[in-house]
């Protein structure tokens, strides 16, 4: 399941402030771990394994100020995921506060042994690489995003659409210890005829088993 990224209906197009929780602004921390782990109660009459959440936005900076935000809100949350049975996993943006390097600096300075990580394939290749973010994450990937792009705008395409490097990318997730779960994002502005998305999902794991 993936945690909220606003507390609204319509993605924040209403007006609705993001789910942020290394905001500056503490009341706006305080109101974005209110709203995921009220997401996280759904685990109590729908049983599910991980949540994925998001640490800031997309243009969220890096500091020792943020370090310290993120490690509050991900062992609070990891800890009342707990007893849930659900474990928290943190995906990487597109942000300098998300990079691979960071969310590793972030969980190992912390220990927070519990807390995963959620890596999406399209957003490592606009950033530091796909191979690059395996690499860096290793161990700690335990769902995965897939969905393709062409290195400038997350474009949520089918794999094998954009420029991601599959049959690597492949290599790479079936050297990892412990097989990941994988989710695909394909947009929903693709103008896909419905006949043909059962043979495009299929096509699309078999680019990644």
């Amino acid at each position: 399941m993936h945690a909220p990224m606003y507390p609204d209906r319509e993605m924040g197009r209403a007006g609705a402030p993001a789910v942020n929780v290394i905001h500056p602004e503490k009341s706006r921390r305080i109101d974005a771990m209110d709203e995921i782990k009220r997401a996280l109660e759904v685990a109590e009459h729908i049983p599910f394994k991980q949540l994925v959440v998001h640490l800031g936005e997309k243009d969220d900076g890096w500091s020792p100020r943020t370090l310290e935000y993120a490690t509050t809100a991900l062992e609070h949350l990891g800890a009342f995921a707990r007893p849930l049975g659900v474990r928290v996993t943190v995906e990487n943006l597109t942000s300098d506060a998300t990079t691979p390097e960071h969310l590793i600096m972030t969980l190992e300075l912390a220990h927070l042994d519990n807390i995963g990580v959620c890596l999406d394939l399209g957003h490592a290749h606009m950033t530091v690489g796909v191979q690059e973010a395996i690499t860096t994450l290793g161990k700690r990937i335990a769902e995965v995003h897939v969905h393709d792009n062409h290195g400038f705008r997350d474009e949520h395409l089918w794999p094998g659409d954009g420029t991601i490097d599959w049959p690597a990318t492949s290599a790479a997730l079936r050297g990892l210890a412990e097989p990941p779960a994988a989710v695909l994002e394909i947009s929903d502005a693709l103008d896909e005829a419905v006949s043909t998305l059962p043979s495009r999902i299929q096509e699309s794991f078999d680019k990644i088993i």
